[in-house]
C-alpha cells in the first residue's frame, strides 16, 4: 500500500493531540477509524510508531523524528492556505503604481484614501517618475498601473481616459485680476509670468498661445514643476498657468485659482500593462482614481462659483 496524504494527516493529528479520540474529533471521524489508519501507516512504513502504554499511545523515537518532517510540511501547507485565502478576499497584496510627481502630490492622496477604504489591508507603492522615464517603465511592464498626462498609450500598454480639464491661472493675494471670474490671455499683458522649463510641452503650448494673440509677458522666472511654480506665485513673484490639480491642492489665502477664457487642455490617462497579468486589486484602485477625479471636478466648479461671488463688478467679466 502506498503512503497517502490521509495517513500522514492522521499521524499528525495523533501527534498533536496525543490521544486517539481527540485526533478523531479533530479529523471529524471516529476513534476506530483513526486507530486503523495508524496501524495501516505503521504497516506501510514497516516500523512501529506508537507504544501502547496503559491504554495510551506513546510515540517512539522514530515517530518523534518523523513528526519534525511532517510539521515542516504542514507549516508550508498552512502558509499556502493562508495565502490562497488572502488572494481570494484580496485582503492583502501590494499594487505597484507609477506616475508623474505632480500627480503623486495632487491626485493620488485622495485616490489612496478611497482605495484603502475599499481594501484596508492592501498596500500601494507609488513611484514618481518624470517623462520619458515614466513611459519607458510602463512600456517595460514594471508596474501594475500608471498615470500619465497624455492621450496616447505608451508602447505595450492600454490607456483609459481618467480626467480631461483645462489648465488654470494662479494669482497671488491682492492681485488686480482677482476681481475677474475668468481671465483672458490679454489680461496678462505685461505681467511677470512664471513659466515651466523651455523644453516642457505645457510651456511650449502656453508660449504659442500668447504668441498667437500677440501678448507680451515678462518671462523672468521658470522652474521645473507645478509645485515650484505655485510656490513662487504664493510669494507674490508673478502669475502662472498650471494644471488644476496642483493649483487646487495649493489654493488658499496666498494663492487663488481662476479659469481661462481659452482652453489649454490638461489630460490624465490611466495606463494598464498589455503584457502583464492584471493585479487583483487593480479594479478597486481604478475606481478610487475615478472617484478622486470626480471630486476634483466638483472642487473646480466650487472654485468657479466662489470666484463669481467675489467679483466686485460683473461688468468687468471678460466672458
Amino acid at each position: 500500500m502506498p503512503l497517502s496524504h490521509r495517513l500522514i494527516e492522521v499521524f499528525d493529528a495523533v501527534m498533536r493531540t496525543g490521544h486517539l479520540t481527540r485526533a478523531a474529533e479533530r479529523l471529524h471521524t471516529s476513534q476506530p477509524t483513526v486507530s486503523r489508519d495508524i496501524a495501516r501507516l505503521e504497516q506501510v512504513l514497516g516500523m512501529v510508531l506508537f507504544e501502547r502504554v496503559r491504554g495510551r499511545l506513546q510515540p517512539t523515537p522514530r515517530a518523534l523524528a518523523l513528526q519534525q518532517e511532517v510539521a515542516r510540511s504542514f507549516i508550508g501547507l498552512e502558509r499556502i492556505q493562508a495565502r490562497a485565502l488572502s488572494l481570494r478576499d484580496f485582503a492583502e497584496g501590494r499594487l505597484e503604481l507609477a506616475c508623474l510627481p505632480a500627480l503623486a502630490e495632487a491626485l493620488l492622496p485622495a485616490a489612496t484614501r478611497h482605495f484603502l477604504a475599499r481594501q484596508p489591508l492592501a498596500g500601494l507603492s507609488v513611484t514618481p517618475l518624470e517623462s520619458p522615464q515614466l513611459e519607458q517603465a510602463l512600456s517595460d511592464q514594471r508596474h501594475d498601473l500608471g498615470l500619465v498626462e497624455r492621450r496616447d498609450a505608451p508602447a505595450q500598454t492600454v490607456l483609459e481616459p481618467l480626467l480631461s480639464v483645462d489648465e488654470v491661472v494662479v494669482l497671488p493675494a491682492g492681485h488686480r485680476l482677482l476681481e475677474r471670474r475668468r481671465i483672458a490671455p490679454a489680461d496678462l499683458a505685461g505681467e511677470t509670468f512664471i513659466s515651466f522649463a523651455p523644453t516642457d510641452p505645457y510651456r511650449q503650448q502656453v508660449d504659442a498661445l500668447f504668441a498667437a494673440q500677440g501678448v507680451q509677458r515678462l518671462l523672468a522666472l521658470d522652474t521645473g514643476s507645478a509645485a515650484a511654480v505655485c510656490a513662487l506665485v504664493r510669494q507674490g513673484l508673478g502669475v502662472a498657468i498650471v494644471n488644476p490639480l496642483s493649483a487646487l491642492d495649493r489654493a488658499g489665502p496666498d494663492l487663488h485659482v481662476r479659469a481661462l477664457t481659452v482652453s489649454v487642455p490638461f489630460h490624465v490617462g490611466l495606463v494598464l500593462p498589455a503584457l502583464r497579468g492584471l493585479h487583483p486589486l487593480l479594479e478597486d484602485c481604478r475606481q478610487a482614481l475615478h472617484t478622486a477625479a470626480r471630486e476634483l471636478l466638483g472642487r473646480l466648479d466650487l472654485a468657479a462659483d466662489q470666484a463669481a461671488d467675489s467679483e466686485a463688478d460683473p461688468a468687468t467679466d471678460q466672458d
